[in-house]
């Protein structure tokens, strides 16, 4: 049986567990994440890894979930995105680099033009 699409018009209707589980899990800390959601039927657990994947400011904690399925179960949950979740929650953590200081020489920029910015 195929798990219905996920809309964006109602995230929480597409939530596959309780809202307040889903609140708890935001407040676990990611080695903990495994034990929380041991209880959790996998199919239901593929589900949510992928719900949380789709969203920017739980990316990370749907990879921790997917961690704790099979391939098969998050393939049969979301395809292709699926099978992207189950590599990505293989390979060791790496933190985003988003906003992290640049290293290197680099370019000097300036609002008032190339001139001024060569002179500083």
């Amino acid at each position: 049986m195929k798990a219905p699409p996920l809309s964006v018009d109602d995230p929480a209707q597409d939530c596959p567990v309780p809202l307040e589980t889903l609140s708890r899990l935001g407040r676990t800390p990611p080695d903990a994440i495994p034990e929380m959601v041991a209880g959790i039927p996998e199919a239901v657990r593929a589900r949510l890894a992928v719900y949380l994947y789709g969203r920017s400011h739980t990316y990370e904690l749907g990879i921790r979930i997917a961690a704790t399925c099979e391939g098969n179960a998050l393939r049969r949950a979301a395809g292709l995105v699926g099978s992207t979740l189950y590599g990505l929650s293989r390979q060791p953590y790496a933190a985003p680099s988003y906003g992290s200081a640049r290293t290197g020489g680099g370019t000097r920029i300036s609002l008032a033009g190339p001139r001024l910015a060569q002179r500083g």
